[in-house]
């Protein structure tokens, strides 16, 4: 028969490993999405955010882009982005993109 203090102490082993897990799971899956957000960039966005082409605000113009989010919010400019403008194609060459993936491509363009 178990004892109560082996079955906590136990329980206490499973929580704290799983703990662990789930903070080392976290980390990883930061640093997975923010090397996913920098690749779907050079896959969707770059051919005009990196040189300017047809009036794209350049990656890294943080000025431009703040002043830009400020006047037309951020969810603004994500159906901006979806439903496309006039230079640039709906979804801007990313037809697999979340809200929340073109949220993280504006603010990676921003940066």
């Amino acid at each position: 028969m178990i004892s109560i203090t082996t079955l906590f102490s136990q329980a206490r082993r499973v929580l704290v490993a799983s703990v662990a897990t789930l903070v080392l799971s976290t980390v990883v899956m930061t640093n997975a999405n923010s090397a996913d957000t920098a690749t779907t960039y050079n896959n969707s966005c770059a051919a005009c955010h990196d040189s300017g082409a047809l009036n794209a605000i350049k990656k890294g113009d943080s000025a431009k882009w703040q002043q830009l989010i400020k006047q037309k919010s951020m969810p603004t400019l994500i159906n901006s982005v979806k439903s496309g403008m006039i230079q640039m194609p709906a979804g801007g060459l990313c037809d697999a993109c979340s809200d929340d993936d073109y949220r993280k491509l504006i603010e990676y363009m921003s940066k």
